[in-house]
């Protein structure tokens, strides 16, 4: 027979079930790795920096690609530029070509600095052209104001084109020769003018006879044959004669020229 003290001996003996059983895999990821990191600990950390990356390259990702700019093309017309209103009346005269800026009056200069006056130019009929170099529209008419210039200058036609929002009268004078314009250029510089006359658009054209009377006002690019069916009258009115239609004209004397309604 087995006494108690025998058997307490044995049992003394026996492998314990909990402390001494061999280490499963939860034991493994409670082991100490790296000071008082345990694995668990490392690959928890792991994680968490991954998804944190993750989350990073999601957020600087653009939703679509940026679309490049769509340049406007010659021949599209008008060129808003400010808040549409009603402008100047046909039969009203025409202001000086001045107006406000700073508190104080400003006159129109030519691009060498000289002062353009109408009051310099009465007796004359007025074609007054608000434009910008960087305006397509501006740019597929200039040839019509070009050719109307050489047309009907020598009839007693007064021109008088308007830069406006440019940022220097160098600039505009480096256009003008890339174009062969030898009619007068105004430079806006403070848009001082164009306000004046109540513009909101480019190109703008206010045609005034020679008594100083606005007769026509024209937004948007005119054509060959919508310039002569202004200026012709006005010469006619004023006493001046011409010696022939700009588009008949001009079309044979520049077959290579091409203008866009």
């Amino acid at each position: 027979m087995t006494g108690p003290s025998q058997r307490t001996a044995e049992r003394s003996g026996e492998p314990s079930a909990g402390r001494d059983a061999p280490r499963g895999t939860g034991a493994g990821w409670s082991r100490r790795v790296i000071g008082p990191f345990t694995l668990r600990h490392l690959v928890v950390a792991l994680i968490v920096l991954v998804g944190a990356a993750a989350l990073l390259a999601l957020l600087g990702t653009p939703i679509a690609s940026p679309r490049e700019p769509t340049p406007q093309t010659p021949g599209s017309g008008f060129f808003q530029i400010d808040e549409p209103t009603e402008g100047l009346s046909v039969g009203q005269l025409a202001p000086e070509l001045e107006g406000t800026a700073d508190g104080g009056t400003v006159g129109l200069e030519d691009l060498d600095g000289q002062p353009l006056r109408l009051a310099d130019l009465r007796g004359h009929p007025v074609w007054l052209s608000f434009f910008a170099t960087w305006c397509p529209p501006c740019q597929e008419e200039t040839p019509v104001l070009r050719d109307a210039w050489e047309r009907y200058g020598p009839d007693g036609l007064r021109m008088i084109a308007v830069s406006v929002q440019e940022t220097t009268a160098t600039d505009v004078a480096a256009w003008a020769q890339t174009y062969d314009l030898s009619y007068p250029i105004g430079f806006d510089a403070t848009s001082a003018v164009f306000h004046t006359y109540q513009g909101f658009g480019l190109p703008t054209h206010v045609f005034i006879d020679a008594e100083g009377i606005i007769r026509e006002v024209r937004h948007g690019p005119l054509d060959r044959e919508q310039a002569a069916a202004i200026v012709e009258p006005l010469l006619a009115s004023s006493g001046s004669a011409s010696g022939g239609s700009l588009a008949a004209g001009q079309d044979a004397a520049r077959p290579d020229v091409g203008v866009g309604g």
